[in-house]
């Protein structure tokens, strides 16, 4: 193993549960290590969302010629996608040394694979003197390590039902969960058109600045051009964002919400924004991957994104059939899934995710017999055989996608590589 892959190792078994909500343990190390960022913090969360709404903020902020910084989780091929800094990934020797300067400060303080990794990453932040950095929430928001952390600006992308072991299983509960990142006194974006109460109670009674989407921020859409509305400024003639769906101009107006909230300390150009939102990528969203027939890659795993899945397959409609390879971890709402998704498939291949955690290829099949009405349903052990027995299925105009898990696409993006 390479000495990154040995820190790996490690860290997945240095503490005793993989999940451990909380934030003394990760305070009391980061006030070790003397952590403590001099830029700009935008702290990103949501149930959906995060990641494409951090990739448009660093694509936006590098045009305009700031340094970034950029956490997010989880990665696909390497650990190494989950630190950027001035849009390149944080290179094997330099998380080594983050992870060294961790453990030497921890003591005998036991620290989570995530919360290991989100220290090292502001360390490395810190080291590399950003000009503002960008953290993606790993699960919920009030307990999460990177909550460690003071946002100047704090989004919440949107609040659905997932995680519900963590996070409570109403809106309600795991909408509170999420406004734990706003801040007093700070701008607090929310992109979801109808949030729960407990988040807007929050906020008020801690006195952050909520900006809400459909109340304080628009997004106006004409054909293939849209309009960015906010309190105190309006973005017109904007190109339409390269990531596919609808719902990407709802995540873009959340991260132009964040940039106008911190105009006085971070500037952007209106040429700069446009050019953030043609070069924004997130890879797994709506990812096209192969043509004739088009292979489509998308990490939606559970129902809201599910949803929004639906409405792009509907917006980008095929001349031939739709195709859908399906892995699932056990912990997710796989009829909520399949249900947003009754009728845009004509065939489905369930498999099984490469993760402990993952749903039998199966009994998955089980779950969506219920769901999937007339479409034909096969069962394959793996991504990669599903997706290969769909490939001899499908005609050149013909359409098929992989979905349902970070593994499962991870797995399809690992194959193809190694094809290469």
């Amino acid at each position: 193993m390479t000495p990154l892959e040995t820190w790996l190792a490690k860290l997945e078994h240095l503490h005793p549960s993989a999940i451990d909500l909380g934030l003394d343990r990760v305070r009391q190390v980061r006030d070790a290590m003397g952590l403590a960022p001099a830029f700009p913090l935008i702290v990103v969360g949501g149930t959906n969302g995060k990641g494409s709404t951090c990739a448009y903020l660093e694509a936006v902020l590098s045009a305009a010629g700031y340094k970034t910084g950029l956490y997010t989780s989880p990665h696909l091929l390497r650990y190494n996608e989950r630190v950027r800094i001035a849009g390149v990934e944080s290179a094997d020797d330099a998380l080594v040394q983050a992870f060294e300067n961790v453990d030497a400060a921890r003591g005998d303080v036991s620290l989570t694979y995530f919360e290991f990794g989100t220290l090292g990453a502001m360390a490395q932040f810190i080291d590399a003197r950003v000009d503002v950095a960008i953290l993606e929430v790993g699960l919920g928001g009030r307990l999460d390590a990177v909550n460690a952390f003071d946002g100047d600006v704090a989004v919440v992308t949107s609040v659905d039902l997932d995680h519900i072991d963590y996070l409570g299983d109403t809106r309600e509960q795991i909408g509170f969960e999420k406004a734990g990142i706003y801040r007093a006194g700070r701008p607090a974006i929310c992109a979801d058109p109808a949030p729960p109460a407990s988040l807007r109670g929050h906020a008020r009674q801690i006195g952050a600045e909520l900006r809400g989407v459909e109340q304080d921020f628009f997004a106006e859409r004409t054909d293939d051009r849209w309009t960015y509305h906010g309190w105190s400024i309006s973005w017109p003639d904007l190109p339409l964002p390269a990531m596919a769906g609808a719902f990407q101009i709802r995540n873009a107006a959340a991260a132009l919400a964040a940039l106008e909230a911190l105009r006085a300390a971070l500037p952007v150009s209106d040429t700069a924004i446009r050019r953030g939102l043609l070069q924004a990528r997130a890879a797994g969203r709506f990812q096209r991957i192969a043509q004739a027939p088009d292979v489509i890659l998308d990490v939606a795993h559970n129902p809201e994104a599910a949803r929004a899945l639906a409405a792009t397959l509907r917006e980008q409609p095929t001349p031939g059939r739709t195709f859908a390879v399906v892995g699932m971890l056990a912990d997710k709402d796989a009829t909520g899934v399949f249900s947003a998704l009754r009728g845009e498939v004509d065939a489905w291949w369930t498999c099984t995710p490469d993760s402990p955690r993952a749903q039998d290829a199966a009994a998955l099949a089980v779950v969506l017999r219920a769901c999937a009405g007339r479409a034909a349903i096969r069962v394959q052990p793996d991504v990669n055989a599903a997706l290969a027995e769909a490939q001899s299925a499908a005609r050149e105009d013909d359409r098929i996608l992989v979905f349902g898990s970070f593994y499962t696409v991870a797995a399809v993006l690992d194959h193809a590589a190694t094809q290469q």
